[in-house]
């Protein structure tokens, strides 16, 4: 059992450095953070030598009101003021010092992750194919505080006991070898029992217990985002029902934690409770039996020193909950480190990914598109080529693929075979079914995601006239910042997506089922309006009369095959007739 706890210990110091190593051996600003530390340990230090000062002293007043010595006692007094004004001073620059150490670490990581978590769209992949990783946006909030805080008190707790167990020991030493003898005797069992006996139990349960929490928050956050949407469906029981399922074992973990916590306290306190006697049954005989040289102040000093000892030997007993929480946080911060660098290569060993070249035009050669997962193939072999210009319009049954392609144009899924050649990113925009409404003013909302771009505000009037928005930038003024998700309508969501594209005039778009809820003939009057324009776009969707804006139809069937025909053959093969 011994060494299955020193694997666990040291797993949790490896998880910690992996983590704390960034910040304090990698990051361009490890000599500050360096320097900040060795302030700390010069404060702390200082803090236990005024600390025995003050218990020296506490010794002195005693001894001086049992031996009735004014001038000693009124010396003692002196000093113990001035020491205890210099301790204020000292034990307030450390705090100061550990605030800013907790500052700049939790700026600094935040942005690491954060950097991580955005690059090559990473945040996509996480969300979509490492459910594993649950509530990414707490541990990049919450668990990257939790570390810099938490990491700061322990190593000010473990480094104060150290300065305090090297100065209150000589103190103590000097009163009474064996009662020294007797405290580390005690000590050492204390930390096995806690460390074996609760330490595999609690450490598990706290893990779960952050898991628990962070679900049932994302919870409660999904349905105020998507409240509206419950409403109209009535489905208020439904997620109430579902609500409290996931909170259910959230009461119950915790009804765990806090019994095993109980437990601990029990342990904890009877531990403690004992130390405060020890002392006097080994110091009290000697002063009781007059030995010499030995007033009743060396109890005082004995005590004192007693108790600082144990405190500073028992670190780990006594912060035993706090380091469970905080060994369970590291683990969640170092498996989410290890997924986004895991999410650079291939999800799949020795599985092949299609190749992407840049390239001033747009096509697929001999392309076969399987899900991330390489568990299910979409399209087999497919080529085609687009014309500058013109349109390609992706049909077929739902869950055959369409959108899927978009996905690998875009980058995000790579699984497969083929080759995509494709002009920058920055050329192309997508405009997906629903689309994303940023936190920001009307204005940035039509020029996302280049809101760089110094365009007029009679450009913008105009076009928004041309999607048939003529009143909004009216109703709210290009600048005010609203929640446009729920003051626009899906309808009206769309035409501003229109309206982006008809501003940024990429060179290539693509839309995924991009008027899926407009009318027939809004629909036809913004594909006039990009028709009218240079863009070259690729358009997923269901409505026959989308294929008069298009000059080639890919149509996927949903078993790996696929076929490309023109609009006119299309029809024909499916007999669709229309005005």
């Amino acid at each position: 059992m011994n060494n299955i706890n020193i694997k666990v210990n040291f797993r949790a110091l490896q998880s910690f450095w992996s983590i704390g190593k960034l910040y304090w051996w990698d990051s361009t600003e490890k000599w500050r953070a360096i320097g900040l530390l060795i302030l700390l340990l010069f404060v702390l230090n200082l803090d236990s030598i005024i600390a025995v000062n003050q218990l020296k002293q506490q010794g002195e007043l005693l001894s001086a009101l049992v031996n009735l010595e004014s001038e000693r006692f009124w010396q003692s007094a002196f000093l113990y003021l001035g020491a205890s004004i210099l301790l204020a001073l000292t034990v307030a620059t450390w705090q100061y010092v550990e605030d800013k150490i907790r500052l700049y670490s939790r700026d600094w990581l935040t942005k690491f992750y954060l950097d991580k978590y955005f690059k090559n769209d990473l945040f996509y992949k996480v969300n979509t194919c490492y459910r594993e990783i649950d509530n990414p946006d707490r541990r990049i909030a919450e668990d990257i505080k939790e570390f810099c805080h938490r990491s700061v008190t322990v190593f000010r707790q473990f480094t104060r006991s150290i300065f305090n167990l090297i100065a209150f020991s000589i103190v103590l030493w000097a009163k009474s070898k064996l009662l020294v003898i007797i405290l580390v005797i005690y000590s050492v069992v204390g930390l096995l029992i806690t460390t074996i006996g609760f330490g595999k139990i609690l450490i598990p349960i706290k893990k779960e217990q952050l898991k628990l929490e962070a679900n049932f928050r994302f919870g409660l956050v999904r349905i105020r985002e998507n409240a509206e949407s419950i409403a109209f469906y009535s489905g208020a029981n439904r997620e109430f029902t579902y609500i409290k399922q996931i909170f259910a074992p959230v009461i119950s973990i915790y009804n765990k934690v806090i019994t095993w916590e109980r437990n601990l306290d029990i342990f904890q306190n009877i531990y403690g409770y004992i130390t405060w006697i020890l002392p006097t049954l080994i110091i009290g005989p000697r002063i009781l039996a007059r030995e010499p040289g030995l007033e009743v102040g060396a109890l005082q000093e004995a005590s004192g020193a007693f108790g600082k000892i144990f405190s500073s030997l028992n670190i780990i007993v006594n912060m035993f909950e706090y380091l469970t929480s905080f060994i369970a946080g590291i683990e969640r911060l170092e498996s989410f480190a290890k997924v986004l660098e895991e999410l650079k290569a291939s999800p799949v060993e020795g599985s092949r990914t299609i190749d992407t070249v840049e390239d001033s035009r747009l096509s697929l050669q001999h392309l076969t598109l399987q899900t991330p997962n390489y568990q299910r193939t979409l399209v087999k072999d497919l080529s085609l080529g687009i014309q500058p210009k013109e349109g390609l319009l992706i049909m077929g049954v739902s869950g055959c693929g369409k959108s899927s392609i978009l996905r690998a144009i875009a980058g995000l899924w790579n699984s497969g075979t083929g080759a995509i050649y494709r002009p920058q990113l920055e050329e192309i925009l997508f405009l997906p079914q629903r689309p994303y409404m940023i936190l920001g003013s009307l204005r940035d909302q039509l020029l996302y995601p280049r809101t760089d771009l110094n365009i007029s505000d009679e450009e913008i009037y105009r076009v928004l006239n041309q999607v048939n928005l003529p009143n909004l930038a009216e109703r709210f003024g290009l600048d005010t910042i609203e929640n446009w998700n729920q003051i626009l309508s899906m309808g009206e969501q769309q035409r501003v997506a229109f309206a982006r594209l008809l501003l940024t005039q990429p060179r290539y778009a693509i839309l995924d089922e991009a008027t899926s809820a407009l009318d027939v003939q809004n629909e036809q009057s913004l594909y006039q309006q990009l028709q009218s324009r240079s863009t070259t776009y690729i358009s997923v969707g269901h409505r026959p009369t989308l294929l008069q804006y298009h000059h080639q139809v890919l149509e996927v069937f949903g078993d790996e095959t696929w076929r490309v025909s023109s609009p006119e053959d299309y029809k024909y093969l499916h007999k669709i007739n229309y005005q």
